[in-house]
């Protein structure tokens, strides 16, 4: 497989959390000269990420899919980076999901050879050159749920048609049809417009709630998968799509297996956060709290103890700028001291955070101006888009990669 690298990337004055005022050095020698996390061009606060956690998330994922049958293109939002998407497509991803036209203009720089965006697109200028990528060969899938959807991706077609999913959603969810007959209407639209290929049927259920409400979901889409083959325009080969990485679980308990009479059934999953997993909102929601299995958070923020003004109290050098705060506060693992000592970090909790401040509660040994902390995050997708450079480190904190991410 050609590598989706981009060359020539450098590491200068303007990379965040590595110190390098001097002359620019390729990603290449900086990797090469295998520097120490806590002896090296490193400056406070730094994100990494463990390359045993993704080795052993990326490999969980493509064994759940290999053992459901379920095709797998991994949401390539949460981390915009190529050297990922690389392993992900090495381990056996189908292709990448994007949420995004201008994601998918990414993906085709990096040479992501198979696309699926899992969201409506109407903007003229994105689906003309979209038609364009079509044409020179690109394969492209993406969704519908309106007439006028559909009219606008009709008219930007080229040679070849757009391969369009109609999507069912449900009541207070974001985008799709909300019931059967509307989805059959749209498909309807798709059939009779010049330029458009009905591939299939996607939805999505990890807004929803719990388990339930989400394998109701599921079911749901199935029947109206089913409902709509009744009407003679679903073609032989069939891709239904669905995943996010809160329910993936349930996704394979109904809607893999051979279900769909009369029709070659490819069942594509989506999960994305799943590659670094967290230590926060996806620790509580992955599927592995329900089946055999786990995933390992791959993602660190390590900041510095600037200030102590007070008992109880520790000011640490990383903010809404560094850290992930929509789904919940960074969360502290282990405590550096300034001698080299690394302890759990108990009794420090993380209450609040400003630009470049968190503000950390402290019930038990008190951390020092200088020492470090380490932190975990809650959501990968808000945390990545932070950084445009994240050290790759291994277990004996060596430092042997670097991840570019492009948002």
């Amino acid at each position: 497989m050609t590598s989706l690298n981009i060359p020539g990337e450098q590491v200068d004055w303007r990379t965040k959390g590595i110190w390098q005022p001097g002359a620019p050095v390729s990603f290449e020698d900086f990797t090469a000269a295998r520097h120490l996390l806590f002896d090296g061009p490193f400056t406070w606060p730094l994100m990494v990420a463990r390359r045993s956690a993704l080795r052993h998330n990326i490999a969980a994922l493509a064994s759940f899919c290999a053992a459901h049958d379920l095709v797998f293109a991994p949401h390539g939002k949460t981390s915009m980076a190529p050297t990922l998407f690389q392993e992900q497509l090495d381990a056996g991803a189908w292709g990448i999901t994007a949420a995004t036209a201008n994601q998918v203009l990414a993906y085709r720089k990096f040479g992501v050879p198979r696309i699926l965006l899992a969201n409506e697109l109407l903007d003229p200028t994105a689906l003309r050159w979209l038609g364009g990528e079509i044409d020179r060969g690109m394969e492209f899938l993406l969704y519908a749920d309106s007439a006028e959807g559909v009219a606008a991706i009709s008219a930007a077609a080229g040679e070849r048609p757009f391969r369009v999913l109609v999507e069912l959603g449900h009541r207070g969810g974001r985008t799709g049809c909300r019931t059967i007959e509307e989805l059959i209407s749209v498909a309807r639209a798709v059939a009779a417009a010049p330029g458009t290929e009905l591939a299939g049927v996607a939805g999505y259920e990890g807004g929803l709630p719990d388990v339930p409400a989400a394998s109701a979901y599921l079911g749901g889409l199935r029947d109206a998968t089913a409902e709509l083959s009744k009407t003679g325009l679903l073609p032989r080969d069939v891709i239904v799509t669905a995943g996010g990485s809160a329910y993936f679980d349930q996704v394979a308990e109904r809607l893999s297996g051979a279900w769909l009479p009369g029709h070659e059934l490819t069942v594509i999953l989506r999960s994305g956060a799943y590659i670094t997993h967290d230590d926060g909102i996806y620790t509580q929601k992955t599927p592995y709290t329900r089946i055999p299995g786990s995933l390992d958070a791959a993602l660190e923020i390590w900041a510095q103890v600037t200030s102590v003004p007070e008992p109880g109290l520790a000011i640490v050098g990383m903010g809404k700028r560094e850290a992930p705060y929509d789904a919940g506060l960074p969360v502290p693992l282990r405590l550096r001291r300034r001698d080299g000592t690394v302890h759990p970090a108990s009794g420090l909790r993380v209450t609040d955070t400003n630009d470049h401040h968190a503000y950390v509660k402290v019930d038990g040994p008190p951390p020092r101006p200088g020492d470090l902390l380490c932190f975990g995050i809650s959501h990968p997708c808000t945390a990545f888009d932070k950084w445009q450079v994240i050290p790759v480190v291994d277990d004996d904190e060596t430092v042997t990669d670097l991840i570019r991410t492009y948002f």
